[in-house]
Parts: C-alpha cells; sequence; structure tokens
C-alpha cells in the first residue's frame, strides 16, 4: 500500500507560480512512475506529468516549458513547479503513482488561477 498527500494548491493570479508537493509513505520502495494528473471542471481527468524511474520525465504540450516535475527521494515527495500560470490550468490536481502494478491516487489539491 502506499499513501499519496498532496499540498501547495490556492488561488494565483494569471503569469504567477505555485509549487504542488506530493508525500509519499507506505511501501515505496515499490514506486516505479509517479505523475501529477488534472481535472478541470467539466472535463476529463488528464496527465499533466510523469515521473519514471530511469527516463527524462515527460509532459503534456499544454505545459512544456512551464511546469517541472521534481523529486526529493530522501523525503520520498514529488513536485510539480509551475510557471506562467493561465486561467485554463484551473483544475484540482491529483498526484498518483504506479506501484508493483497497482495505481494510487492521492486525495487532490485544487489550483484556481485567476485572469
Amino acid at each position: 500500500q502506499v499513501r499519496l498527500v498532496e499540498s501547495g494548491g490556492g488561488l494565483v493570479q494569471a503569469g504567477g507560480s505555485l509549487r504542488l508537493s506530493c508525500a509519499a509513505s507506505g511501501s515505496i520502495f515499490r514506486i516505479n512512475a509517479m505523475d501529477w494528473y488534472r481535472q478541470a471542471p467539466g472535463k476529463e481527468r488528464e496527465l499533466v506529468a510523469r515521473f519514471i524511474s530511469g527516463d527524462s520525465p515527460n509532459y503534456t504540450d499544454s505545459v512544456k516549458g512551464r511546469f517541472t516535475i521534481s523529486r526529493d527521494n530522501a523525503k520520498n515527495t514529488v513536485f510539480l513547479q509551475m510557471n506562467s500560470l493561465k486561467p485554463e490550468d484551473t483544475a484540482v490536481y491529483y498526484c498518483r503513482c504506479t506501484a508493483a502494478g497497482n495505481i494510487y491516487w492521492g486525495q487532490g489539491t485544487l489550483v484556481v488561477v485567476s485572469s
């Protein structure tokens, strides 16, 4: 079992920045991928950024050059640095990990970008 807890969401003006955190606990040694997803009102959940062990991070086209996924292995935490935020980035952001063939989700953190 893996538990994920996100934090760092909030209200920010367009052009601003936020950093989301996702702290993992439990069977973290089994984690082989950690992702950030988001779900905007009335839309399907979409993959934003992916961090697979041994590979370079991947980003959806709409956030390339603005968002950066990183991890602190000592703290078992993955981050999503979000710069140059746009109103269309408004969504609930979820952390997800894959561990030993199982998928785990965090509870989500709300990001609202005002114009």
